[in-house]
């Protein structure tokens, strides 16, 4: 595995990089705005595409580089379930895992700090966040904070964690780079403590400042959907009863991976084209291509929330495919519309 613990001065954030082998898939844990040059130069140096850009949470302290790296590498936007983010491409909830080639992370909700607040364990690592810090823990005085619930996320969740997983934290003020799960436990002042009524003592009354770029960095991390205002998406892009009329003479292309097909079911009918293998379908000779020119049916794209399918139909009519439209709001709107859905997932 390529791993790459990148730092930004003024915010203090560590940004982490994993990539599966050169040439090869790579992903991208809090990448701060600033820094999406330096993140882009790296995958390039490493040679690695960049499939996955993940934040921990909805940061007070720094603008998001999600946004930034998606329009310019087309990659795929994850958060919680939890966040109140507008649009992200993938939704990850507590037990999911969030997959590369060769590399599975699992996704551990720990709110408190935040309410939206997630881990994502590696065998011999886990990235924290601002859950866990090195001799410290996360504030829990906004953006829906509770010390309580920190206690349990951090007590009944990271802490159970093998003593020598490595702890690699969202921030450090100190120079810092990385502790363990053992080391926190037993030198983390934060951490000695007998109940949750006993942290929250602690945490309540650190009487703090808020973020110096609380104010705008909140916003602008809330708002980093896709755009899809400009004419010629706009008129790609079909509503729910404009998708369901297409349902008996369109060919339905479902985008997502393999465990949201399992989990949320699929549109009747659809055809399975992972996103990320998008690519291989098509180029010429490819699936996506094969069947439009076979049989000259209109494609309708979808993905979970209408991202990955707006960048993909850009890259379909780049590809020279023509007759495709995508699923504005994606399975999401379908469902909240009461659209028919297959629970049984085929393998196509």
């Amino acid at each position: 595995m390529i791993f790459r613990q990148l730092f930004d001065s003024v915010s203090c954030t560590y940004t982490y990089l994993l990539g599966s082998r050169a040439g090869g898939e790579a992903v991208i844990i809090d990448p701060v705005v600033e820094r999406v040059d330096r993140y882009i130069q790296l995958l390039e140096e490493l040679d690695l595409k960049l499939v996955k850009a993940v934040d921990t949470h909805v940061h007070a302290d720094h603008i998001t580089g999600l946004g930034a790296l998606r329009d310019r590498t087309r990659c795929i936007t994850v958060m919680g379930k939890a966040s109140k983010v507008d649009v992200v491409s993938m939704r990850v909830d507590d037990g999911d895992t969030i997959d590369i080639e060769n590399i599975s992370l699992r996704v551990i909700h720990t709110p408190g700090h935040t309410d939206d607040s997630y881990c994502f364990q590696l065998p011999d690592r886990v990235f924290t966040g601002d859950t866990l810090l090195i001799r410290g823990t996360g504030r829990t005085d906004f953006q829906h904070g509770d010390a309580r619930a920190a206690y349990d996320s951090l007590f009944n969740k990271l802490l159970t964690l093998p003593d020598e997983t490595l702890v690699y934290p969202g921030h450090d003020y100190k120079g810092e780079t990385v502790s363990t799960i053992g080391e926190e436990r037993a030198f983390n002042p934060r951490l000695q403590v007998s109940s949750a009524e006993e942290y929250a003592g602690i945490m309540d009354n650190l009487n703090l400042p808020d973020p110096k770029q609380m104010d705008v960095a909140v916003p602008a991390n809330l708002a980093v959907g896709f755009s899809q205002t400009e004419p010629e998406l706009k008129a790609g892009t079909l509503s729910v009863a404009e998708a369901f009329a297409r349902l008996p003479d369109a060919v339905f292309v479902d985008l997502r991976e393999d465990g949201e097909r399992a989990r949320d079911g699929v549109i009747p009918g659809s055809v399975h084209v992972p996103y990320g293998k998008l690519d291989e379908y098509i180029k010429r000779g490819g699936l996506l291509t094969a069947m439009a020119a076979r049989t000259g049916k209109g494609l309708v794209l979808y993905c979970a929330f209408g991202e990955r399918s707006a960048l993909a139909l850009q890259a379909v009519r780049e590809a020279g495919i023509e007759n495709v439209r995508h699923l504005g709001g994606g399975l999401d709107a379908w469902v909240k519309a009461n659209g028919p859905l297959e629970l049984r997932v085929d393998k196509f």
